[in-house]
């Protein structure tokens, strides 16, 4: 398989989540795929998208809904986790594409829920942490959450946090900062 270097495609994921404990009988699971193609040579964002993904194994809490905006009934109207897979694979390339997002949580979850579903894993193994980027690129002696980031590095926090779609624009956004600094002190 040839590896493509054009497009860097940053994903953030929102998952079904409680206040505190996880009902019996449901578990974290995918509901939004939040994706930006990511241009590395220049810092191009573009692509912003949201996937919304329909919960086969749990439901929209009132929680979730309050720090994601995401209700059960937008996502009832999702696809299906594998179909959305299909997407990432087909549309956007990511078996061949390098990836990131911010932090790991969302590739740990990808891989627990295509293993729990029996579904291929939809990414290559080119996978960009940015939030270990951001603390080692500035020298920061612990990570920081991607708002804390954007506001360290004097950037704007567009659109609505926990949404994918937004923190994915908004998590290109540092990595397209990091990589452009990187290239002029090259």
């Amino acid at each position: 398989m040839t590896r493509r270097y054009d497009q860097i495609i940053v994903v953030d994921i929102e998952c079904t989540c409680w206040e505190r404990h996880t009902p019996p009988g449901q578990e974290n699971e995918i509901i939004e795929i939040g994706l930006c193609r990511l241009v590395p040579q220049t810092g191009e964002r573009f692509g912003k998208r949201s996937i919304l993904v329909k919960p086969e194994r749990s439901t929209v809490s009132p929680f979730c809904t309050q720090l994601t905006t995401l209700t059960q009934e937008q996502v009832d109207g999702g696809i299906s986790f594998t179909a959305a897979c299909a997407v990432l694979e087909r549309e956007y390339k990511t078996r061949q594409r390098v990836w990131a997002s911010y932090g790991d949580y969302d590739r740990q979850q990808f891989e627990r829920q295509c293993a729990a579903r029996g579904i291929p894993y939809p990414f290559g193994p080119s996978h960009l942490n940015i939030k270990t980027l951001v603390t080692v690129f500035r020298s920061m002696r612990h990570d920081l959450g991607m708002a804390q980031a954007l506001q360290a590095m004097e950037l704007p926090l567009e659109g609505t946090h926990h949404r994918g779609d937004d923190d994915a624009w908004n998590a290109a956004l540092i990595l397209a900062r990091l990589v452009l600094e990187k290239h002029e002190g090259s």
